[in-house]
């Protein structure tokens, strides 16, 4: 796939190490694999069992996409508060788990840009495993 294909500026390295640290860590029951900046978003990956079409897809994830790009404005407001309470200093913001009836959302921020995972019910620890593999992915853009 070609990057001119994205809507947003990714490229295709970081897009295939993307998609492999989620499969790797969350293995079948991942849904999808949303990559995101403050004004558009591409689906890197989605279980085939899911959406007739890609457009279909797209309509789907659009109001998802739309509501966790404001994280962008969070994380600096997470980051500060923790730091302001420096007798239980819980840390710099790093991934957020949202959780589901039937599956999950996770959202992994770096600077200007997002992933976002949907996934089905399962064992919560191997979110922890994708977030920060797909963090070191970003981080290294």
């Amino acid at each position: 796939m070609s990057g001119k294909l994205y809507r947003t500026d990714l490229n295709d390295e970081l897009a295939t190490g993307i998609v492999s640290a989620a499969r790797t860590s969350l293995g079948d029951t991942l849904r999808s694999v949303l990559y995101f900046t403050p004004s558009a978003f591409d689906i890197l990956y989605l279980r085939q069992d899911l959406y007739d079409s890609t457009a279909d897809a797209r309509d789907a994830k659009a109001q998802l996409v739309e509501f966790e790009q404001a994280g962008f404005s969070e994380v600096p407001v997470r980051t500060a508060i923790a730091r302001k309470e420096s007798s239980s200093d819980i840390g710099d913001y790093e991934f957020t788990v949202r959780f589901h009836e039937s599956g999950f959302v996770v959202r992994v921020l770096q600077r200007d840009v997002g992933v976002l995972l949907t996934i089905d019910s399962m064992d919560v620890n191997a979110f922890e495993d994708a977030a920060v593999a797909i963090q070191g992915l970003l981080h290294g853009e």
